[in-house]
């Protein structure tokens, strides 16, 4: 089942985790699907069809446990996990994934960090030394983590992603600006494009701002 679900469903599903938790916080115990979708801006029939592709979690004339079905799609999210996870680049968006991310939340244990720059190696990020990437190989060996942060330049990704694919890495955050497109079986790959999601944002504002 888990093939057959849409991506866009997926890409979802860490919003509706995301809305529950502070319905939580808020001590909200249920909720029915109209009311989420006012909420989230989803309609009530998206949301009800998102989560029967799991198996559904309402109850006729009830709603949703808010806590029991944040709790159920984590679950489904993989967050209970602790996978080992390695960061390559420590310049200044790696600095700041390594400081601002909460990992633990989020399924992943970040155990390393590793640049090939004299000047960051040996810095200490988050409790974590910045390592020499010749030493890369040799900490995958020995650590075996399975999860890679790419924040490097676009030039370097598809090589370096190949090198970490024959160390163990099976899924990538990929921020370098390349689309990894990886001809390897089983490899996660999300590829993250941040100007991508600014210039939404500029079509947006060019529109309601009536621009030429």
């Amino acid at each position: 089942m888990k093939n057959s679900v849409s991506p866009s469903v997926i890409k979802r599903l860490p919003r509706y985790y995301r809305f529950l938790g502070e319905l939580d916080a808020q001590n909200v115990t249920r909720i029915s699907s109209r009311e989420l979708s006012e909420k989230m801006g989803i309609t009530a029939s998206q949301i009800r069809q998102d989560l029967n592709c799991f198996g559904g979690f309402g109850q006729q004339g009830y709603g949703y446990n808010v806590k029991a079905l944040q709790i159920e799609i984590g679950r489904i999210l993989g967050l209970n996990s602790s996978r080992k996870t390695i960061l390559i680049g420590a310049g200044n968006l790696g600095k700041a994934i390594a400081a601002h991310i909460n990992f633990k939340l989020r399924g992943f244990e970040l155990i390393g960090i590793f640049d090939k720059d004299p000047a960051v190696c040996g810095l200490d990020l988050s409790g974590i030394k910045v390592t020499n990437i010749d030493e890369l190989e040799e900490f995958c060996k020995k650590n075996s983590p399975v999860a890679a942060i790419l924040c490097i330049p676009k030039t370097a990704s598809q090589e370096i992603a190949n090198k970490l694919i024959s160390y163990g890495i099976k899924g990538f955050w990929n921020f370098s600006h390349y689309d990894l497109r990886l001809d390897y079986e089983d490899i996660v790959v999300e590829n993250v494009h941040l100007g991508d999601s600014l210039m939404v944002l500029s079509y947006g504002l060019h529109n309601i701002l009536n621009e030429e």
